[in-house]
């Protein structure tokens, strides 16, 4: 089960909005446009998401500076239509476009028309070696708000609830939910 919410700064507070992202986002882009539009001018905006038990992502979009990113577990978001959104080339630390092997790189010796080549490796997921079961991006990402690296990091399970109280915004994010 997945749960995503906005939390908008403004003057008087946070204000939160739940979204559909896979309705409106097909990429980071997307998802900046969509917290900017909620912003009240240029304030902070976070992006709250969550699948249950599995993972959790925090992106903070401050007016029009690139957003910030933190994914808790990338394996597991990798295996999301929400995480993919959030796992860019770069927070991945891949050079952008290389989403697996080269075509005109691959040894092509007959054995792909079925023939079984056990060299005791799981070539199926080239891209699943390089997202780590770790957490990626900025860990420092509500540093300023209330909420360090090492606490961000130690977050599992009802991570959003910790954040929202954090940040003095449960009772609003909890309207959403």
């Amino acid at each position: 089960m997945y749960f995503a919410a906005l939390l908008a700064r403004t003057e008087d507070g946070w204000e939160a909005s739940d979204t559909e992202l896979l309705d409106n986002v097909e990429t980071l882009s997307d998802l900046a446009d969509l917290a900017r539009e909620a912003a009240a001018e240029d304030d902070t905006v976070l992006v709250l998401i969550e699948q249950e038990d599995a993972w959790f992502g925090v992106v903070r979009i401050d007016g029009e500076d690139d957003p910030r990113i933190y994914v808790s577990d990338a394996a597991a978001a990798a295996r999301s239509s929400y995480g993919e959104i959030l796992l860019t080339d770069e927070l991945l630390g891949r050079e952008p476009g290389d989403d697996g092997p080269d075509l005109d790189a691959l040894d092509l010796d007959g054995t792909e028309d079925g023939e079984d080549e056990d060299d005791g490796e799981d070539d199926d997921t080239p891209s699943a070696e390089a997202v780590p079961h770790s957490p990626v991006g900025d860990a420092e990402i509500l540093d300023d708000l209330g909420v360090s690296a090492k606490e961000l990091r130690s977050l599992d399970e009802d991570a959003l609830t910790a954040i929202a109280e954090a940040l003095g915004a449960s009772e609003v994010l909890e309207t959403v939910r």
